[in-house]
This record gives C-alpha cells, sequence and structure tokens, in this order.
C-alpha cells in the first residue's frame, strides 16, 4: 500500500453554477496532455435525459473527454451523498493506480463532504413517520416543517430551502430517530476521510452582478435550446412526478410547473433565473464554510491562468 504522501493529489474544482467549471476543467485537461481523470460532482448531471437544463457536457465533448458519474441513473431512481462517495472513492483509486489524476468538478457541495470528510453511520428510513410527515406537510406546508425542522437543527435547516421536502424529511426523520441533529451526526468517523492530498479550489464571481447576468443568459438559452421539450418528454413518461429527487432540479421544476398549468408561461423565465440565482447562494454558503480552498475570481482571466500554473505544478 502506498503511503498517503505518496498518492497523486485530487484536484477538486468547487464552486456555484455557472461559474465556468465545466469550461476551466477542459482546458486543464488539455494543458495536462490527458493526464486528468474528470469525475463529475452534481446531483442533476448523473440523471440520464436531462442535459439541457444541467448544462451537461455535450455527446461530442464526452465523447473527446470522458467524464465520469455523468447519465448512470434514470430519473426514477434515487442517487445520494453516499451513493456518489462510494462511486467516487473506486474511480479515484482507479485512477490514482493507473498513475493520473483524478479531477473533481461539480457544485453539489454535500457530495463533496461525503466523500472527503466522510459518513457517519445512519438510521434506516422510517416508513410510517414519513407517512405522517407527509399528511402533516399536506395540512401546513413544507415552509412549516422546516420551521420546526430549525428549532430542533438549525445547521441543517439554514442550508435547505424551506420547500426542500425530501431533506426537510430526512432531517426530521433522523432527529426522531436518533435525537440527535443530523447536522451533528451526518459527517462522521464511520467512513474514514478520502486518503491521500486534497487540493480544493473555490471557483466565485467577485461581483455578484456578473454571476446574475450568467445565469440569466444561460437559463434563457436552455429555452431556446429545448428545456420545455425535455421536461414535456420526462413528463410524458408517465411514472415521473415533480417531487422526486431528479425533477427537482432548478429549471425542470419550474418548466414541469409550466406545462401542469400551475405557472403562468410568462413567469417561467423568470422563476427559474430566480431559483438558479437563489440554489447558486447556497452553493457559496457551502463552499465559504470550507476549509483550506483556493479561491479563484471566476470573472478575472488573469486569475484563473494563474490558477491555472499552480495546477500544472500540482499535476506534473
Amino acid at each position: 500500500m502506498p503511503r498517503q504522501d505518496d498518492l497523486p493529489a485530487v484536484i477538486c474544482l468547487m464552486g456555484p453554477t455557472a461559474t465556468g467549471k465545466t469550461d476551466l476543467a477542459l482546458d486543464l485537461h488539455a494543458r495536462s496532455s490527458s493526464r486528468l481523470d474528470i469525475i463529475s460532482v452534481d446531483s442533476a448531471m448523473v440523471y440520464r435525459g436531462m442535459d439541457i437544463g444541467t448544462a451537461k457536457p455535450d455527446p461530442a465533448v464526452r465523447a473527446r473527454v470522458p467524464h465520469a458519474l455523468v447519465d448512470i441513473r434514470d430519473p426514477a431512481e434515487a442517487y445520494s451523498a453516499a451513493d456518489f462517495a462510494s462511486d467516487a472513492r473506486a474511480l479515484i483509486a482507479d485512477s490514482r493506480a493507473a498513475g493520473r489524476i483524478p479531477l473533481l468538478v461539480g457544485g453539489t457541495m454535500l457530495y463533496y463532504r461525503a466523500l472527503l470528510q466522510g459518513f457517519s453511520s445512519l438510521p434506516a428510513a422510517d416508513p410510517a413517520f414519513r407517512a405522517a410527515l407527509e399528511a402533516e406537510a399536506a395540512q401546513k406546508g413544507w415552509p412549516a416543517l422546516h420551521e420546526r425542522l430549525g428549532a430542533v437543527d438549525p445547521v441543517i435547516a439554514e442550508r435547505l430551502h424551506p420547500n426542500d421536502a425530501q431533506r426537510i424529511q430526512r432531517a426530521l426523520e433522523v432527529y426522531q430517530l436518533t435525537g440527535r441533529p443530523l447536522g451533528e451526526q451526518q459527517i462522521g468517523s464511520a467512513t474514514e476521510p478520502l486518503p491521500g492530498p486534497v487540493v480544493r479550489v473555490g471557483i466565485a464571481p467577485e461581483r455578484r452582478d456578473w454571476l446574475h447576468d450568467r445565469i440569466a443568459r444561460r437559463f434563457a438559452a436552455m429555452m431556446d435550446g429545448g428545456l420545455v421539450e425535455e421536461v414535456a418528454a420526462l413528463r410524458a413518461r408517465g411514472d415521473l412526478h415533480r417531487d422526486l429527487p431528479a425533477m427537482r432540479a432548478v429549471g425542470y421544476r419550474q418548466v414541469w410547473d409550466w406545462l401542469e398549468g400551475n405557472l403562468p408561461e410568462d413567469d417561467v423565465i423568470y422563476r427559474g433565473v430566480v431559483a438558479t440565482r437563489q440554489f447558486a447562494r447556497r452553493q457559496l454558503t457551502w463552499l465559504r464554510r470550507e476549509t483550506g480552498i483556493r479561491w479563484v475570481s471566476a470573472d478575472d482571466a488573469a486569475v484563473q491562468n494563474t490558477l491555472r500554473a499552480q495546477l500544472a505544478d500540482v499535476i506534473d
């Protein structure tokens, strides 16, 4: 077994949506003479048939530069942070064994924490308690349950949107079953931290208006590029519904609601852009809690060129 210090570094490109992480990863891959193995850290890109709204690299790009953990699940299936950690660890081990550099790219911060810090052992789902929560939510709404979560687990509640039904339900369930907040036990010693050196790069804009403009332009391009048709095809399957984890991805929920007649056509782009901005803000909140980050300005080409030179040293 190699010593931890002898293992190749894992590079993590972490940051909110629409900051250019994928383009930067492709540039680094080219500069490394293809010695990097790109591993996606995105909870929506795992799903097949969800290409436009996830800004997934197109098939031609992925044929040239493979992206692991993309298109590995059907939208009807669940994919958890624990699943990601297990899959990513195996991919990282294979990459290192081949003498290559694993490059993790994406903005799903819970996935990064599960992989890099490890998960504690959590209780299995309790169907009866979940049914009771769903019945209560049907009467009071998920924001009311989110408020209750804030009283017993403020760490997790702060990270969640008041309508994030799945995660609110799970956090309340863990507290009910263990008597301890999920925020205190989610990351622990049951799964060991990832071995070997890790280089964390946080990509964030200096100016909020720069990111807001990119989000607005990208969402408009998605709509022009067929997002409505993509969601309509998913909806037409008949086995998917708006409360599945896959369908809660930003953009998909808003288009789905429009197709269901629950959202005026004129509001689709506005609501999609607002939801994406809120998502980016939550991603930044998570990222700023991380330690050992090398910060890079997403809107400063000179800073990014410096980063490329620094990472070239890591790769070499």
